[in-house]
C-alpha cells in the first residue's frame, strides 16, 4: 500500500504533473525508439548504405 500512495501522491493527484509525466515519457520513449530502430536498421544493412560505400564510389570516379 505503501508503494501506491507514494505514486499516487507524487504524480497522479495533480492533473498538471500528470499530464507533464505522460509528455516527458512519451517524449523519452520516442527518443529511444527511434535510436533503436535506426541502430537495428543500419546492423541490418550495414555495407549497403551511401554512408558505407561512398568512399568507394568517390575513387572510382576520380580514377
Amino acid at each position: 500500500m505503501g508503494l501506491s500512495q507514494a505514486l499516487y501522491q507524487a504524480v497522479f493527484k495533480r492533473n498538471s504533473i500528470f499530464v507533464g509525466t505522460v509528455f516527458t515519457g512519451a517524449f523519452a520513449f520516442g527518443l529511444a525508439f527511434d535510436t533503436l530502430a535506426t541502430k537495428l536498421w543500419d546492423n541490418h544493412n550495414a555495407g549497403k548504405q551511401w554512408k558505407d560505400i561512398r568512399d568507394k564510389i568517390s575513387s572510382q570516379a576520380e580514377e
